[in-house]
């Protein structure tokens, strides 16, 4: 039979919780009146994590392995476990350090079957150190302040989303992908449940600071056009600034007869106007090198191997369609 659900989960370099991640996704596989189906996802680990998928994937067949030919990132594997996802229903996304209790697929099934297309999770609490709990919590009322799509405060990939939703973001080619933005830009009915984001069960956070710089870099630039505004308010204001100091210059020359002493206001004007040019290169630039990316057409990654039914399968239909709406050919594995 095909899975109603499929819970969807990329790994990198999880030898030490991979046998308590199993463990718990066969109890709620076992207690479960749903007929669930596993894509995990190894994203180039450079540990035993793909061993470990492998011969759990050759002994039961309730657990569908995809195996990517490098590290891509999370949202790239993720967006690859999407695409071989069979659910006929929803997808139930998590991340495989379990910091996102799997046990929490019934409650969200329960508002699908209300009728909610997406169910996503809001974190109430965070159990990480305080620098990253007010860096999260900024960056996501910055996002929401900004961005043109409505997205939700405090909520991450966590989440169940209908079939549908799946299958449009499978056909959304971008090469900079904010998954949770794309989403929120789908629509359909959408609701939040709150719970509590456990510590990592094992090892040590994937996501450095410049990947997830990276991330909230994709999300700004994605989602909101504000960067490119601010561009024009930066230039109205050195402009104000600059006729201000021009009408104080010409009160000094004409109306108290004083010689301006500019070198010192000349070098201000000149550090401040360069600064604003510069800020407003970096700006148009990370437009420019999105675009530069995407025009390549390259597909968004490369699958390995993949094993599904206790066997291994053949290496088509696996990724999501580009700009032109064809899959690329076999030949580019």
């Amino acid at each position: 039979m095909n899975p109603q659900i499929s819970i969807v989960a990329p790994l990198y370099n999880e030898t030490e919780s991979f046998p308590r991640l199993i463990e718990r996704l066969n109890a709620v596989m076992d207690t479960s009146l749903l007929a669930i189906e596993v894509v995990l996802i190894d994203d180039g680990s450079r540990d035993n994590t793909a061993v470990l998928m492998q011969q759990l994937a050759l002994t039961d067949s309730r657990y569908h392995c995809v195996f990517l030919s490098r590290n891509y990132g999370h949202q790239i594997a993720l967006s690859a476990g999407i695409a071989a996802a069979c659910g006929s229903e929803a997808l139930f996304i998590i991340d495989g350090d379990l910091q996102d209790p799997p046990e929490l697929l019934t409650k969200f099934f329960e508002k699908y079957q209300e009728g909610y297309d997406v169910v996503y999770a809001v974190r109430k609490k965070r159990k990480e150190n305080w620098f990253k709990r007010i860096a999260y919590a900024s960056f996501y009322r910055l996002i929401r302040s900004i961005s043109y799509v409505n997205m939700p405060l405090d909520s991450g990939d966590f989440s169940l989303i209908s079939r549908r939703v799946a299958d449009v973001l499978k056909q959304m080619p971008e090469e900079s992908r904010f998954i949770r933005g794309m989403r929120s830009w789908i629509g359909f009915r959408q609701i939040g449940i709150e719970y509590e984001r456990d510590a990592r069960l094992a090892g040590e956070s994937k996501y450095s600071f410049d990947m997830l710089k990276r991330l909230a870099y994709n999300g700004i630039f994605n989602f909101s056009e504000f960067p490119i505004k601010i561009i024009t308010r930066l230039g109205m204001l050195t402009i104000g600034i600059a006729v201000i100091y021009l009408i104080q210059t010409l009160i000094k020359r004409f109306v108290y007869h004083d010689v301006p002493q500019g070198f010192t206001a000349l070098l201000f004007v000149i550090v401040l106007f360069s600064g604003v040019q510069l800020i407003a290169l970096g700006l148009i630039g990370e437009y420019v090198l999105r675009i530069f990316f995407q025009s390549k057409g390259r597909p968004l990654y490369v699958v390995r191997d993949i094993i599904r039914h206790q066997k291994r399968q053949p290496l088509t239909g696996l990724y999501p369609p580009g700009p032109s709406g064809t899959t690329p050919p076999q030949s580019s594995l």
